[in-house]
């Protein structure tokens, strides 16, 4: 199988800073540069050119009002991308690195592992057993198969006859405002995988203090048990 050819730019060492703080302050999001892969596969460009002079000429933000996006635009993100970082990643990052100790890198390591997972166990199953469960007491959820490929994109399935929908579940804290979370392209590849599999579409379900906190989710499942039905 002959090489694919890679045009990425290659930031050493600065990688990690540059893709925390372009994570972290959401400078590459729908909302800022468009949706990118559905705008590719749009073009599907011979060339890299071709892709880019597509790209400026039919790219807009997804926001609620649509802005064109420009080389300036991108200019100005990376302008923005460079405040964050000199101005409060560099900073923060030296006072943490300055305070560390070895204490709390045991501390952290037992936390993830122990704490943070027995959190997201019980709220889970709040959610489905507290929310879910009661709210559509006809439909049976069961936690994914720790064997199947969605596994972990999909928490639970949720059956519908011989149909089912997915269920993933995100703290509240993994989405500052609803209406800002976007699934990476893993997930939604997992996502489109599992519809194919079972009939149903996956649903992200943002859990606060173990309560659903997008109720707008719960008539989308109504609908989606609804169609499923059929």
């Amino acid at each position: 199988m002959a090489k694919t050819q890679k045009y990425s730019m290659e930031f050493g060492k600065k990688e990690k800073v540059l893709n925390y703080a372009c994570q972290t302050y959401q400078l590459s999001r729908p909302n800022k540069v468009g949706a990118v892969m559905m705008l590719i596969r749009e073009c599907q460009p011979k060339t890299i050119q071709e892709w880019e002079h597509w790209y400026f000429e039919n790219a807009y933000t997804a926001a609620k009002t649509p802005t064109k996006i420009t080389p300036d635009c991108l200019r100005e993100l990376g302008e923005r991308l460079y405040e964050k970082i000199t101005e409060v990643v560099i900073p923060e990052w030296q006072a943490s690195f300055s305070q560390l100790t070895l204490q709390d890198c045991m501390d952290y390591i037992h936390n993830l592992t122990i704490n943070r997972t027995f959190d997201g166990f019980l709220r889970e199953k709040s959610v489905v057993n507290d929310g879910l469960a009661k709210i559509f007491p006809d439909i049976i959820f069961e936690e994914s198969d720790t064997e199947l490929d969605h596994a972990g994109d999909i928490d639970y399935v949720a059956k519908v006859g011989d149909r089912a929908f997915g269920i993933q579940i995100k703290p509240i804290t993994a989405k500052a405002n609803f209406g800002n979370y976007s699934p990476t392209e893993r997930m939604k590849a997992s996502f489109s995988e599992f519809e194919e599999q079972y009939g149903g579409k996956v649903f992200v379900v943002f859990s606060m203090d173990g309560e659903i906190g997008n109720q707008e989710v719960i008539e989308q499942i109504r609908q989606e048990i609804e169609r499923l039905k059929k």
